[in-house]
C-alpha cells in the first residue's frame, strides 16, 4: 500500500515572493512535488496563463463551487476570490505524491483546520520596507491598493504563530533550499515511517 503524500502549504503576505519561490522550486530537475494550481476570480496579469499560474474563473463560477463544497479552502482578498480544488488534492495525496500549495494566509488557516497533518510554511520578508518596495515595483497596483496590501500584510504576519515553520525570503535560492530541507526532514519523522517497521515485525 502506498503511503499518503505530504501536503505542503506555502503562504505569507502579498508581495513577499511566494510565486517566485514556488516557481524556483518547480524549475529544479530533482523536484518531485505536485503543484496544486489555485483558482481565482482576479484578472490575469501580463504573462500569466490560465491552467498554469491559476485557474481563472468568474465570480459566479467560483461561488457555485463553494456551494457544492468543492474547495479545500477559499478566501476573498482585495475584492477577489482565491481557492484550492479539493478533489484534485485528495486524489494526488492518495497516490503517494506530495502536494504543494501556494496560497494566501486566510486560505492556509482554513486548510489547517481541515488537514492539520499538513506542513505549513510562512514565507517572511527581510523587512516591511523591503516588502513595500516589492509591491510598488510590480507597477500593477494603484497607491490606495498598495496601502491596503501593506495593512493586510501586517495583519497576516501576526498570524505566523499558526504555522510550523518561518522561512525568510532574503534570497530566492536560500528560501528554496530551506523549504526543500523542511520537506525532507518531515518525510523522516518517526511518526510517518514507524508503521512500515511495525508491519515488518508482524510479518516475521
Amino acid at each position: 500500500m502506498v503511503d499518503r503524500g505530504l501536503l505542503i502549504v506555502l503562504s505569507g503576505p502579498s508581495g513577499v515572493g511566494k510565486g517566485t519561490v514556488r516557481k524556483a522550486i518547480f524549475e529544479q530537475e530533482e523536484n518531485d512535488l505536485e503543484y496544486s494550481i489555485s483558482m481565482t476570480t482576479r484578472k490575469e496579469r501580463i504573462g500569466e496563463i490560465d491552467g498554469s499560474d491559476y485557474f481563472f474563473r468568474t465570480k459566479e463560477q467560483f461561488e457555485d463551487l463553494i456551494k457544492k463544497d468543492g474547495l479545500l479552502e477559499y478566501a476573498e482578498y482585495v475584492g477577489n476570490y482565491y481557492g484550492t480544488p479539493l478533489e484534485y488534492v485528495n486524489r494526488t495525496l492518495d497516490s503517494g505524491k506530495d502536494v504543494f500549495l501556494e496560497i494566501e494566509v486566510q486560505g492556509a488557516l482554513q486548510v489547517r483546520e481541515k488537514m492539520p497533518e499538513g506542513i505549513f510554511i510562512f514565507l517572511t520578508p527581510p523587512g516591511l520596507k523591503e516588502l513595500k518596495s516589492r509591491i510598488v515595483s510590480r507597477g500593477t497596483d494603484e497607491s490606495s491598493v498598495i496601502e491596503s496590501r501593506m495593512e493586510r500584510a501586517i495583519e497576516e504576519i501576526n498570524l505566523m504563530q499558526h504555522y510550523d515553520y518561518a522561512v525568510e525570503n532574503d534570497k530566492v535560492e536560500n528560501a528554496v533550499a530551506k523549504i526543500k530541507d523542511i520537506v525532507e526532514c518531515e518525510h523522516l519523522k518517526v511518526s510517518r515511517v514507524i508503521h512500515r517497521y511495525k508491519k515488518m515485525i508482524e510479518e516475521l
